[in-house]
């Protein structure tokens, strides 16, 4: 699905590609050695595809969504550098993390170099309310991250308190791409609201998914381990539910899982995982997560139906399905 996704805005694409390749130009070899390595790894790029169909479906016909959805695309390579670190993440999309092939500080410090090129091109796209939605973006991420930070290992975690935390930390910059594609291509108000909270709908649907997958996956699929999250101590919200509707005993487990995080040795990590994963299913866990990730689905997929029927927005519609049909 996806592919045919892309195939809508293929030039584009490869235009944002270029653009990407040609922007992460550096007279520090390694800035470019681990720009490259994350760049090349082969995201789906969900996130600037979301800008380029926003632009397209409100009938743009310039050229500077390539360069916004390369900007889209630096922060959310930025991001992954840094998330890597603070979570001590070895695999990322089936290789090793830049932090494990390189070390942490090279990993952030060129976090920060494509975090402050991002924002060199939003310069030369001369937009200041694309450039303030940018600004409160970025900050809000990094909000996420540190409410991400201060939840870990936290066996009290409310459902309340993840949703917030995903909102920050993943749909928001979904929100943006969406809501500055529109806005760069001068949309109806009415326009730029559908986009923009179908933007929300469809990263929050994204990253809900995501945690049913780290529970129900496959490692070789997704590139990454499965149960990396409890490794972290991250309570997601298969753990939150579960341990809501379990017998004492499994709740008492999940809690000790959460607030010891990766301090188990290999083997028992192994034992335990099998455990988790067969309490979070016993009680319909991964189910409640993926309704809740259909809801905000369906609701993107409502909004979107508010757009001219284009092929742009048939396929905004196909990518709020395949945020919750996918297995990666």
């Amino acid at each position: 699905m996806y592919k045919q996704i892309r195939a809508v805005v293929a030039s584009d694409f490869e235009a944002v590609n270029q653009v990407i390749v040609d922007q992460l130009y550096s007279d520090v070899a390694l800035v470019e050695s681990i720009g490259h390595y994350i760049i090349d790894a082969g995201g789906k790029r969900m996130r600037p595809v979301l800008v380029l169909l926003s632009a397209r479906s409100c009938s743009y016909k310039g050229t500077d969504h390539i360069r916004l959805a390369a900007v889209i695309e630096f922060i959310h390579t930025a991001t992954l550098l840094h998330d890597d670190v603070v979570d001590m993440s070895a695999m990322r999309r089936g290789r090793p993390t830049a932090n494990e092939k390189w070390n942490n500080p090279s990993s952030v410090l060129v976090g920060d170099f494509i975090y402050s090129r991002a924002f060199q091109i939003l310069v030369s796209i001369g937009s200041m309310d694309i450039m303030r939605i940018i600004a409160d973006t970025t900050n809000r991420i990094a909000e996420g991250e540190v409410l991400q930070l201060i939840n870990k290992h936290n066996s009290a975690a409310t459902q309340e308190g993840y949703m917030n935390v995903i909102r920050h930390k993943t749909a928001i910059l979904f929100q943006a791409a969406a809501e500055c594609g529109a806005l760069l291509a001068g949309a109806t108000d009415a326009q730029r609201a559908i986009l923009r909270d179908a933007g929300m709908h469809i990263g929050m649907a994204f990253q809900l998914i995501d945690d049913v997958l780290d529970y129900d996956g496959d490692a070789a699929t997704m590139g990454k381990n499965v149960g990396d999250d409890l490794a972290e101590g991250k309570p997601t919200l298969p753990l939150i539910h579960a341990m809501r509707n379990a017998d004492a005993e499994d709740a008492a487990l999940l809690r000790r899982c959460i607030e010891a995080g990766g301090q188990q040795g290999i083997e028992n990590r192994e034992l335990v995982l099998q455990r988790v994963i067969a309490i979070v299913r016993k009680c319909g866990s991964l189910e409640y997560t993926r309704e809740l990730a259909f809801k905000q689905a369906d609701t993107a997929i409502a909004l979107l139906q508010g757009l001219p029927d284009t092929p742009y927005r048939t396929a905004l519609l196909d990518m709020a399905n395949l945020s919750v049909r996918r297995s990666s």
